[in-house]
């Protein structure tokens, strides 16, 4: 069974691809590139290349410095991204951001509790797998 979510972005497959098709060659087995392609797609648990790179293809690309916006908690934001960290099996990514304007984390009228810089999980979507108590993402996060 394919797990979609665990699927590198597309520059990483290719990345892999060249890594194996160099190893392989090193050790005498000569495969074209789009054997190798084929080879890693079924590495991957799909059928062929084309099935593996639209599945990959839908990935949100962050890098460390980008600008982004989204909600923490519920509350809009815009952010610097100042930190990212591939997790695990490569499903998550732990990000760390600096907020353009502080962001009130407590929605009641009689207490506030501003955050400038947070740090939390997101998938390959932009949406942390937490949730608030309503049932929301934790985290919501999309390029500007």
């Amino acid at each position: 069974m394919t797990r979609v979510q665990n699927i590198a972005p597309i520059a990483e497959l290719k990345e892999q691809a060249k890594r194996l098709r160099k190893r392989l060659r090193d050790t005498d087995v000569h495969l074209s590139h789009g054997e190798v392609l084929e080879l890693l797609a079924h590495q991957h648990g799909v059928r062929d290349w084309n099935t593996l790179h639209a599945m990959s293809g839908n990935r949100m690309q962050l890098r460390v410095g980008d600008r982004v916006e989204g909600q923490y908690l519920g509350q809009p934001f815009t952010a610097e991204i100042r930190g990212l960290t591939m997790m695990g099996d490569g499903s998550h990514r732990r990000v760390t951001l600096q907020f353009d304007k502080a962001v009130d984390v407590v929605r009641f009228d009689s207490f506030s509790a501003f955050r400038q810089r947070v740090t939390g999980e997101i998938g390959w979507d932009g949406r942390s797998a937490r949730q608030t108590s309503d049932g929301e993402p934790q985290l919501v996060v999309r390029p500007v």
